[in-house]
């Protein structure tokens, strides 16, 4: 039996039937066809799955599609506006944030619920925002760096499409 599901993602509202215990990640990836949404441990250690629900860091290997039910999701495919990346995507460009890219959404996203909450936020303040994300590559050094660039060009006035609301982002 199917229930129905209405979800804001990237601004865009869907309309879904979906399997009652289907995994918010398998939605956003098999359902919507939003790939940027990495699955990896499916037990919410590993961060990969990070989305921002109704602007809060969420693990969406932990939640059911149901549960975001008339709820606002933004994934890294909602960042970057008219091709443009946005302060933190460009604070891990600039600071080699990353290498393969596997924790990278989940980083991304988790830098946005920080950088909400915090502008101006501490080294010890990062370390706890990303601490739920693992990233095998590098280090963590350049991702912390990262976060403070992208918090710099933020207090600078450079926004990011993540704090700018869904009608003001020209998405589709």
């Amino acid at each position: 039996m199917k229930v129905p599901v209405e979800i804001t993602v990237n601004g865009t509202r869907h309309r879904s039937e979906v399997e009652p215990r289907l995994l918010l990640v398998h939605y956003l990836r098999d359902v919507l066809d939003l790939t940027g949404t990495h699955v990896g441990c499916e037990t919410g250690l590993c961060g990969a799955c990070t989305i921002l629900l109704d602007g809060e860091a969420v693990k969406s290997c932990m939640m059911l599609a149901v549960q975001a039910n008339v709820r606002a999701v933004e994934t890294v495919e909602g960042l970057s506006v008219e091709g443009e990346l946005d302060a933190v995507q460009r604070g891990f460009w600039e600071e080699h944030g990353l290498q393969c890219g596997f924790c990278t959404p989940g980083m991304l996203l988790s830098a946005h619920d920080l950088l909400r909450r915090s502008p101006q936020p501490t080294e010890e303040e990062i370390q706890r925002a990303i601490h739920g994300n693992l990233c095998r590559c590098t280090g963590y050094q350049t991702i912390v760096k990262a976060i403070q660039n992208a918090g710099d060009k933020m207090r600078a006035g450079k926004p990011s499409a993540a704090s700018s609301s869904p009608s003001t982002r020209g998405r589709r």
